[in-house]
C-alpha cells in the first residue's frame, strides 16, 4: 500500500472527537449489532469486538450496558446503515458512513454539508473505487514473516503487511476481519492499537489554504450530525 498506516491514520478524519459523539456512535453500533446478532458477547463475535473497542476508547460501561439492554428489550429505533460519497473542497474525495432511522433526513443533512461548502455529493460508488475497504490491525510484534505465515495458514486474504519500528499493520479483506483477529489471537497477539474496518484512500491530495477553510467547515458540519458514524477522506493533512 506504499506508506505506513500511522501516516494514513493521521490523515483520516473521524467524527468522534468529542466524548458525546463518541458515546453516541458506539451506542448505536452496539445496539444494532446486539439486536441483529444476539446480546451475548460470547456468542456474538461482532458484539464482543465492538465492546472491546468501546472500552479501549474509554466509553463508560453504563453506555455499553444501556445499548445492550435496549437491544434485549426488542423495542427502539431500527437504524440502517447508509453510505454517502462525493467530492469535497479542492477536488478531495469523501466517504460518509451513517446509521439512520430516517434515510431521507440523513441524506438531506449530508447533502447540506456538501452544498454549504461548494461541493458535490455523488452516487454510491462515485469515489469508493478510489479507496480500499480493508480490515486493519496494528500491533507491536517483531516477526513479520511469522504473522504472514499464520495468516496464510488461516486462509486470510492479506493485501499488505507494513512494519514501522516494530509496529506491524496488517491489511486484510473486510470479510476476513474475524478470521484475521482469531489467527492473531492464536499467536498470543491480543493488544491492538487499531482493529477496524476502514476506507483507506489509494492516494492523497493536497488542497490550497482557501480550500482548507472550506474543508474544515465541511468536516465541522458532518461532525454535528448525529447520524454520521465515520468520515473518510483523501486530504493530506
Amino acid at each position: 500500500m506504499g506508506r505506513a498506516y500511522q501516516n494514513r491514520k493521521d490523515s483520516m478524519a473521524k467524527t468522534s472527537d468529542m466524548n458525546a459523539k463518541l458515546y453516541s456512535r458506539y451506542s448505536r453500533e452496539i445496539y444494532m449489532v446486539a439486536k441483529s446478532g444476539g446480546t451475548d458477547p460470547d456468542g456474538n463475535l461482532a458484539l464482543r469486538s465492538l465492546m472491546d473497542k468501546a472500552k479501549k476508547e474509554q466509553v463508560p460501561g453504563h453506555v455499553i450496558d444501556k445499548a445492550i439492554d435496549k437491544a434485549k428489550g426488542g423495542a427502539g429505533e431500527d437504524f440502517t446503515p447508509a453510505r454517502y460519497e462525493g467530492y469535497g473542497p479542492g477536488g478531495s474525495m469523501a466517504i460518509i458512513e451513517c446509521l439512520t432511522d430516517n434515510p431521507n433526513r440523513t441524506f438531506g443533512d449530508v447533502r447540506v454539508a456538501f452544498t454549504k461548502t461548494k461541493c458535490k455529493i455523488g452516487t454510491q460508488g462515485s469515489v469508493a473505487h478510489m479507496f480500499e475497504h480493508a480490515a486493519v490491525f496494528m500491533f507491536k510484534f517483531d516477526d513479520e514473516e511469522a504473522v504472514l505465515e499464520a495468516l496464510m495458514e488461516a486462509d486470510v486474504d492479506v493485501s499488505d503487511i507494513e512494519d514501522e519500528d516494530g509496529m506491524l499493520t496488517v491489511f486484510a479483506a473486510p470479510t476476513d476481519y474475524f478470521k484475521t483477529k482469531t489467527a492473531l489471537n492464536a499467536m498470543g497477539i491480543t493488544d491492538f492499537e487499531i482493529e477496524e474496518i476502514q476506507w483507506i484512500p489509494n492516494s492523497y491530495t493536497q488542497i490550497s489554504d482557501e480550500d482548507k477553510v472550506l474543508f474544515e467547515k465541511f468536516m465541522s458540519i458532518l461532525d454535528e450530525l448525529d447520524d454520521v458514524q465515520h468520515v473518510y477522506h483523501n486530504v493530506e493533512m
